[in-house]
């Protein structure tokens, strides 16, 4: 792995000064590597990445030029590939990039990043990660004969992103890296790091991984990718990993409940909460009580409604999806909070799919609830749809499963429908998924 960081920091000169090396992720929280400042490659400052993207999509700041941004996207049309044969192979430190948040040196930065029990907002953070592996993938496709990239690329899907038992500061420099791991012929996925600055070294925060789709220069079908040579065997076991993942999410799809019925041990699951429900005093299947410190799910929702301005529009002049995902989770973190009694932090995020773009002007409603608990965690699940100012006709356009642990033990959630067991079942589900529960830490804690 330390092979792999070192070649890692030779990326394009456009975004990086080389330098001496880096450290890659962390899978296993007991060995995390430390990323040394003296060690690292030169890192493009946060607020530079949107602009960087607005470049190389050649996309206009003002909100009443995006039509005619749009029109001259269109002339890029020619330099799409007709296969993924016809395009050069990439190395996977082609598309390395480092990005500096640096709210010790710059602490007029920290205002936006700030709770006000003086943590750091993760929605934040969650924006920053869209932004960043949007780039990523533009830097592994780059089409040097032209000024402007004919691709568009958008986020499919957080596959996963895992927190490390480290605190976060506001007070200390931040620094994201990452690159792409595995593609296919019009999809990417990418992995990205979190450190944050302890003394002299950057420690490991949080590992996530994404999939992006390239499309054409109008977001209307979908484009061919640069294909991805592995360098070293570290690199063939990114690549691999990055299969096994694809094939993960196939057969997580295709065992939806949306689409199969539950398991046997799940009905089983099921059943004997339903049994544990039944007044005791009545021989009645429609006499239902509540256990001991339990909750009905219904109990447990909170709903929200957005306006969707152009401020929050991404260069393709759709709802940007880092805005997307930092209001499901304020949502979801309050859902947590109110249900917990306590402030809880996150743990874990996964299988975020994004299945609809949400235009500019749509309302966008949230609704969060808990699904799921154990001990001390809460497992939220996050349903958005929109709806135009013109049609009262809903879409779903994103689910989004969040993991938290509270600071003390919370209630058990029961449901009482059919419908909601489907939610108590998938959210088991996605608990089990996470990679390695993690124990409560006193220094840290996550907030909106």
């Amino acid at each position: 792995m330390r092979r792999l960081a070192l070649r890692l920091c030779t990326l394009n000169k456009e975004l990086l000064i080389p330098g001496r090396g880096l450290t890659q992720g962390f899978q296993n929280p007991e060995k995390q590597r430390v990323f040394h400042m003296h060690e690292a490659c030169s890192p493009i400052h946060v607020n530079h990445v949107r602009d960087k993207l607005r470049e190389i999509v050649g996309v206009s700041t003002n909100w009443r030029d995006h039509m005619k941004a749009m029109e001259e996207r269109k002339l890029l049309q020619s330099f799409l590939a007709k296969s993924q044969e016809g395009l050069p192979p990439r190395r996977m430190k082609d598309s390395y990039i480092e990005v500096l948040l640096p709210l010790g040196s710059q602490p007029e930065l920290r205002e936006k990043y700030l709770t006000v029990q003086n943590t750091i907002r993760f929605g934040r953070i969650l924006e920053d990660l869209d932004s960043l592996g949007v780039l990523i993938c533009y830097m592994h496709t780059r089409v040097h004969a032209a000024k402007m990239s004919p691709l568009s690329i958008v986020t499919a899907l957080v596959d996963k992103i895992d927190m490390c038992k480290t605190s976060l500061s506001p007070e200390q420099d931040i620094k994201f890296s990452g690159h792409v791991t595995w593609v296919g012929k019009t999809s990417m996925e990418v992995k990205m790091q979190m450190f944050q600055l302890h003394g002299n070294e950057f420690c490991p925060v949080l590992d996530a991984t994404f999939v992006m789709v390239a499309r054409d220069s109008e977001n209307k079908g979908p484009a061919f990718v640069n294909p991805l040579i592995p360098e070293s065997p570290e690199e063939e076991e990114l690549f691999r990993q990055g299969e096994l993942n694809k094939g993960r999410r196939v057969t997580f799809s295709a065992t939806s409940l949306l689409k199969m019925a539950p398991s046997a041990e799940e009905r089983t699951t099921i059943h004997e909460m339903f049994l544990n429900t039944l007044d005791p005093k009545t021989v009645s299947f429609r006499s239902r009580v509540l256990p001991p410190n339990a909750v009905w799910m219904e109990n447990s929702k909170l709903k929200s409604l957005e306006v969707c301005h152009p401020q929050e529009r991404n260069i393709f002049n759709r709802i940007f999806g880092g805005f997307l995902m930092r209001k499901a989770y304020e949502l979801g973190w309050a859902t947590a909070c109110n249900f917990g009694g306590s402030r809880p932090f996150v743990v874990a995020v996964d299988d975020i799919m994004f299945q609809k773009p949400v235009e500019v002007g749509s309302l966008l409603f949230l609704s969060s609830q808990v699904c799921f608990t154990k001990d001390n965690y809460i497992q939220v699940r996050v349903h958005s749809e929109v709806a135009s100012l013109e049609s009262k006709e809903h879409m779903t356009t994103n689910v989004f499963h969040f993991t938290f642990m509270s600071e003390k033990e919370v209630p058990l959630v029961f449901p009482r429908t059919y419908g909601e067991s489907m939610l108590y079942l998938d959210g088991k589900r996605h608990f089990n998924s996470m990679s390695v529960p993690v124990k409560l830490r006193k220094d840290f804690s996550e907030a909106p």
